[in-house]
């Protein structure tokens, strides 16, 4: 069986890195792009290019946007008194994607770990807290994943602000423990927020 060239290789071990993609759909894809026309892979290059170039963090809540602040933050109609706070940007997608939550958004960057070196001082949380003195914020939803980091996380937020004046709650989960918010439909998402608890009475 003759070898690939070796630019496929390199393209297919390239492919190889992204989430989700494994070494036949790498293969797969690799041999498709390098059969299309180069305008149609020109134009695929550039828009890889541009997407990461103008996609950034907002500057507020840390969610994916091209405007600074990001669409939830600046609209007036959302209500800012309720902040949802996830573990990464795309977990807001999760949730914008059921319009059923008309509040806003903090993302955290991560949870909890000390095996992994992460500690409080790691994530946005002094980020969040400084937005509690500018916004009028009174509850906190904590939908973090349901393994032990995030609910090692999640107690270690209720605790911190449990003297704060400020509702701490945490979503009711229909999901598998150790599961993420990746993983749930709309209509469970929508279910755990009305069926969210104070974190006391977990």
């Amino acid at each position: 069986m003759a070898a690939l060239p070796d630019a496929i290789t390199n393209l297919v071990a390239a492919l190889g890195k992204l989430p989700g993609i494994g070494p036949r759909s790498a293969e797969r894809l690799a041999l498709h792009l390098v059969q299309s026309e180069s305008s149609s892979v020109r134009d695929l290059a550039n828009m890889l290019v541009q997407a990461r170039e103008k996609v950034k963090l907002c500057s507020i809540c840390g969610a994916l946007t091209e405007q600074d602040p990001c669409s939830v933050c600046s609209n007036a109609r959302r209500d800012s008194s309720i902040v949802c706070i996830v573990e990464r940007p795309t977990d807001i997608l999760s949730i914008e994607k059921m319009a059923g939550f008309r509040g806003k958004y903090h993302v955290l960057g991560g949870k909890i770990s000390p095996l992994n070196g992460i500690e409080p001082e790691d994530l946005r949380i002094t980020e969040l807290e400084q937005r509690m003195t500018r916004e009028p914020i009174k509850e906190l939803i904590l939908a973090l994943s349901t393994d032990v980091e995030g609910d090692a996380t999640s107690f270690y937020l209720a605790k911190r602000w449990r003297d704060k004046g400020i509702k701490v709650s945490r979503i009711a989960y229909g999901l598998p423990a150790g599961s993420g918010l990746e993983f749930a439909d709309e209509i469970t998402l929508s279910r755990a927020l009305e069926g969210r608890r104070p974190i006391d009475q977990l």
